[in-house]
């Protein structure tokens, strides 16, 4: 045991065994996990590079998105009284587009019909069933000892799907049922108690033979734009002017009300010097991932596509269609400059085609086809890149599959070099082993020859 631990620290030959063997595993083990650690950096140097180029580009398209949608963009719309309507953009208005005066001569409303006052709102009514009718369309109403009560059939007219609604109000004395349609004048309401129903039914029946009283009609929302009479059945009306929603709020009879849009200028222009300089970040983050070592034509290729942005057609407008005619350019180095004389000319002389770069016009002849806009452009350009088996889709699990294919060429390397780690330690114990045996032999001759000269010598 004494023998063996000595050789197992070198001891018996006098020979640093175990620093030789750690000197000698790491000579070969460090240059090889060395080359492996390395390319595992520039990897994951790259793998970052990409996901800040996907961040970028992701960041970017919805960014622009959200402001088209947030109307930021849009030419506003003006009132000249509000108490009679109110006006509210959506995607395409274009102020240089439209100027119209309205005449509000009456408000779309619903029909109501109320009961007479009920002292408990919780007893009996009858059993039986009724029919609601609206707009052509019967719906069964059917009350029986599970919710015969006043509460019980506001209930079941809720529940019916037809579109009219059951409240129950305190009134002197006890409570009333009030029901109320749909606005417009195709709304009107029948409830009727069907044959074999309780004659208590009757009390909340409207139409022949009904009890409950009308508190108004239904009735249509009656306006003249330009001199052009509409009708119709809301308030809210947003299929008369394209890009406008229009809230009714009074009838007011022979006044008229004009309607207008101004443009917002100075966000456009901030949103020009915006977008080159959130472009330019991104292409130098895609120039980045492209230029790393082991780069692909696929990242080259979305360079070239943020690169087309600047002449690529934007809207069906004539003379201003691309970012290019109001001064957008590409330098030298691939970023983008914009020109702010040929922009601002471009403001004063076509503004509603400058807009329509960011806010593309829709109504029967313009389509996210025909006019994408800058933001659907990017949006598509977003969509094509990162989505499944897209640019850099593909790139980054390339990446990835690289990242496990190092580490695991790592943990092969380490098996291996651990295995001929323990053949160095057996090799050169089992030599120190036999050196030791030969110092002791070469020990103990010294020794014989010594006695042997000593003898002799007397």
């Amino acid at each position: 045991m004494v023998t063996s631990i000595a050789n197992s620290l070198g001891f018996g030959s006098g020979i640093d065994i175990k620093q030789l063997v750690t000197d000698l595993s790491n000579a070969s083990r460090e240059p090889k996990v060395t080359r492996i650690a390395s390319l595992a950096q520039q990897n994951q140097a790259r793998i970052s590079a990409v996901a800040q180029a996907r961040a970028d580009l992701d960041g970017f398209a919805n960014s622009l998105e959200q402001m088209v949608s947030d109307g930021v963009l849009r030419s506003t719309p003006s009132v000249s009284d509000e108490s009679v309507l109110s006006v509210t953009a959506r995607s395409g208005l274009q102020a240089d587009s439209f100027a119209a005066s309205i005449v509000v001569n009456s408000l779309a409303r619903a029909q109501t019909a109320y009961s007479a006052v009920v002292a408990d709102r919780s007893a009996a009514i009858g059993t039986g069933s009724m029919t609601l009718t609206i707009g052509g369309a019967s719906h069964t109403i059917t009350i029986d000892a599970s919710n015969d009560s006043l509460d019980g059939l506001a209930t079941a007219i809720n529940g019916s799907g037809s579109g009219v609604t059951a409240s129950i109000v305190a009134d002197e004395g006890g409570h009333r049922l009030i029901l109320k349609g749909p606005t417009g004048a195709a709304n009107s309401f029948t409830l009727t108690a069907d044959a074999g129903a309780d004659p208590g039914l009757s009390n909340f029946a409207y139409g022949t033979g009904g009890a409950m009283t009308l508190g108004q009609s239904a009735a249509n929302a009656e306006f003249t734009l330009d001199g052009v009479a509409f009708s119709r059945a809301s308030n809210t009306i947003d299929d008369v002017i394209p890009g406008m929603s229009l809230s009714l709020k009074k009838a007011s009879p022979g006044q008229t009300v004009d309607i207008g849009a101004t443009r917002p200028l100075d966000m456009i222009r901030q949103t020009v010097t915006d977008f080159v300089a959130v472009f330019n970040q991104l292409k130098k983050s895609v120039k980045a991932a492209a230029s790393m070592s082991g780069s692909t034509n696929s990242l080259r290729q979305l360079e070239r596509d943020l690169n087309g942005l600047v002449n690529t057609v934007l809207t069906s407008e004539s003379g201003i269609s691309k970012l290019s005619d109001i001064g957008i350019s590409t330098t030298k180095e691939g970023l983008l400059a914009v020109d702010s004389a040929k922009l601002d000319a471009a403001l004063e002389t076509n503004a509603g085609a400058v807009e329509a770069l960011f806010n593309p016009r829709r109504d029967a002849t313009h389509d996210a086809t025909t006019d994408p806009g800058i933001a659907g452009i990017l949006d598509a350009l977003r969509d094509q890149a990162v989505g499944t088996d897209g640019v850099l889709d593909r790139v980054s699990k390339s990446l990835e599959a690289r990242k496990e294919e190092l580490l695991d060429k790592l943990e092969k390397v380490e098996e291996r070099e651990d295995a001929y780690r323990t053949r160095l330690e057996k090799k050169y114990s089992s030599l120190d082993a036999r050196l030791a045996a030969f110092k002791a032999t070469q020990s103990y001759l010294e020794q014989q020859i010594e006695m042997w000269n000593n003898q002799y010598s007397r």
